[in-house]
């Protein structure tokens, strides 16, 4: 690699990575009341980034498959910030909040391919504490399975009931490993919604897959065509790779949270753990699921004391319907939480799933 490649790449990654960590910081504390003061502690780390991407037009053809993810996450995390800016001055709403943040996964799984080659993108998508971990860093370098890595499977951007999925790179068939099946929320789409997961998985080994919805969200109402696909996409992953059968987690935000009690909660489900994150119940969804199947089954109910959408007391009545079928239920009230996905919930789930019978 030429020496002016290699300068440009040490003056870009710094503020396109930390644009990255910033957004990921607005995704987590975005509470609309809070939305200015959110931002002005985000302040702009985009605007260094803004004034390195040029650099990457003068690079040769040789260096293309490093230009190209660098200039498509560049491009998503611009984006980004124009549109919560936007938002910000008054000229746009939450709506269009959330569709800036959607260029968020967009620009990771756009970066992903380059974790192998350069170690800082590498520990973008590590948790904290792993990053130290030498040994992991060298094995995820060196993949030993060709079957790792991230794949898509029939789930392109605005299609319906495809799913996407990680497999460790330190993948081992020899050994038994967790599943996670992680819905998204609302109107929103399974490749976007597996980000929230990777680093975690790939910190502390787990298989992650990220289901979209047949619909624009899950079957809650009428009939449930999403379980039936569920079912597949589990039986499809488990006949390919290593599955422990004792670590099956069904989890998912919103109305993916939701589901995870309409379809987990069936006599036939195949997950021996449900997490349900900043979810909707009715008493009546534990009055009418099968006693055996609740009956010591895991549950960790996690939700904001600040979820402006599902408001927190749903989620004490979820533990106390829950508790009183037997259950063993396990419930996080986050105090600085609103209606999103908290990014250090995924490593605690995993960690809960390792010791939860």
């Amino acid at each position: 690699m030429s020496d002016a490649v290699v300068d440009d790449i040490v003056a870009l990654l710094p503020p396109l990575l930390q644009s990255i960590e910033t957004l990921g910081f607005v995704a987590r504390y975005l509470h609309p009341p809070d939305f200015g003061e959110v931002m002005r502690m985000a302040g702009a780390p985009d605007a260094d980034l803004r004034a390195e991407v040029p650099r990457l037009a003068n690079w040769p053809d040789a260096f293309a498959h490093l230009r190209g993810p660098l200039q498509v996450a560049a491009d998503h995390v611009t984006a980004a910030f124009d549109g919560l800016r936007k938002a910000e001055s008054g000229d746009g709403d939450l709506v269009t909040v959330f569709r800036a943040l959607r260029h968020l996964p967009q620009a990771m799984e756009a970066l992903y391919p380059l974790a192998a080659t350069l170690p800082p993108v590498s520990d973008l998508f590590l948790d904290e504490n792993a990053r130290a971990d030498e040994d992991l860093r060298v094995r995820l370098a060196q993949p030993k399975h060709p079957d790792s890595g991230v794949f898509h499977h029939d789930n392109e951007p605005g299609s319906r009931g495809g799913f996407s999925f990680y497999v460790p790179e330190t993948y081992d068939p020899d050994r038994a490993w967790p599943l996670v099946v992680a819905l998204h929320g609302g109107s929103g789409h399974g490749r976007l919604f597996l980000w929230s997961w990777l680093r975690a998985a790939r910190s502390h080994g787990a298989i992650v897959v990220a289901p979209t919805a047949l619909g624009p969200t899950w079957a809650l109402k009428g009939e449930d065509t999403d379980t039936p696909n569920l079912d597949r996409i589990v039986a499809f992953i488990r006949s390919r790779w290593s599955i422990d059968p004792e670590r099956l987690l069904l989890t998912g935000l919103s109305d993916g949270g939701t589901f995870c009690y309409v379809s987990g909660l069936g006599p036939a489900s195949p997950f021996t753990h449900l997490a349900p994150i900043a979810a909707s119940f009715h008493p009546m969804i534990a009055s009418m699921a099968d006693a055996d199947r609740l009956r010591g089954l895991p549950i960790q109910i996690v939700h904001g004391r600040h979820d402006w959408m599902f408001p927190v007391e749903l989620a004490r009545q979820a533990q106390q319907a829950l508790v009183a079928t037997g259950a063993n239920v396990t419930y996080r009230e986050i105090d600085d939480l609103s209606h999103t996905y908290p990014r250090e919930i995924s490593a605690a789930l995993l960690t809960w799933m390792a010791n939860t019978d």
